[in-house]
């Protein structure tokens, strides 16, 4: 990965923009497209009822595919356009994996608290769409703790914070810290790419839900960027994630 000095200034490039905003809608639509093909010809699982409800197995189908096309997207471009550092290995210095745990704790109640702000409020519990069965926990619980954070961190991180990092440089501070804002930049897109959310929700769950997918996107950039290795961000996620839904299992189950 192309190292910039600290004050290399933001220089602003709309071709790589276009670039990354096209790879960032693109390949999860793409992935999206292909489960769908898949369920239709080969029967695999497909949407659920509703205008934006999802199975579990499509889920499962859709990431995975969207990660296949990710690593294919890095080939690509490691092999003809741009020969960089993607992250797709064990860190080779600090690994911060201990914030990632650490922070994916944290907002895994806090998204909890947003996601959930009118059921709480009301003192009912959410409904989840699906009974407490046990293939239904068990294969959530293995999709948020351990699928979800490398299916979507190596096209995210990996994948465009690199190329945004190598065509588009430029560093900022913030109190010690200091990082490239591609990383921002690509934070920004993956919480637009969930808007859709201001049609579903009201709209303070919904813009809390914006705030936090940035501030999560900008730590995951970060860890990435540091690191030089997509482990600590996609840890970050799944717990995140994961910490989330446990908390949603024992308020419907238990409480």
């Amino acid at each position: 990965m192309t190292q910039q000095p600290a004050t290399a200034p933001f220089r602003f490039k709309l071709i790589p923009l276009l670039v990354v905003i096209a790879m960032g809608i693109g390949i999860p639509f793409l992935g999206a497209a292909l489960a769908l093909l898949s369920s239709n010809v080969l029967h695999t699982p497909g949407r659920g009822p509703g205008a934006s409800g999802f199975t579990l197995g499509y889920l499962y189908i859709q990431h995975g595919l969207q990660f296949l096309l990710s690593l294919i997207a890095i080939w690509i471009l490691k092999r003809w356009f741009l020969p960089a550092d993607y992250g797709l290995h064990w860190p080779k210095g600090k690994t911060y994996l201990v914030p990632a745990v650490l922070w994916g704790l944290f907002f895994g109640v806090l998204m909890t608290l947003v996601d959930f702000a009118p059921q709480i409020a009301a003192h009912t519990k959410p409904d989840l769409g699906y009974p407490l069965t046990s293939s239904n926990v068990s294969g959530w619980l293995l999709f948020e703790w351990i699928y979800v954070g490398p299916t979507e961190e190596v096209p995210f991180r990996a994948l465009l914070v690199t190329y945004l990092i190598a065509t588009m440089p430029g560093k900022f501070r913030f109190w010690r810290y200091e990082m490239s804002w591609a990383g921002v930049l690509i934070a920004v897109i993956f919480a637009l790419l969930h808007a859709n959310n201001f049609a579903t929700r009201l709209w303070p769950q919904a813009l809390g839900q914006q705030i936090y997918a940035i501030a999560l996107g900008v730590l995951y950039a970060y860890w990435q960027e540091k690191s030089r290795s997509v482990v600590a961000p996609s840890i970050g996620h799944n717990v995140g994630d994961g910490v989330e839904f446990a908390i949603e299992y024992v308020w419907v189950g238990l409480l």
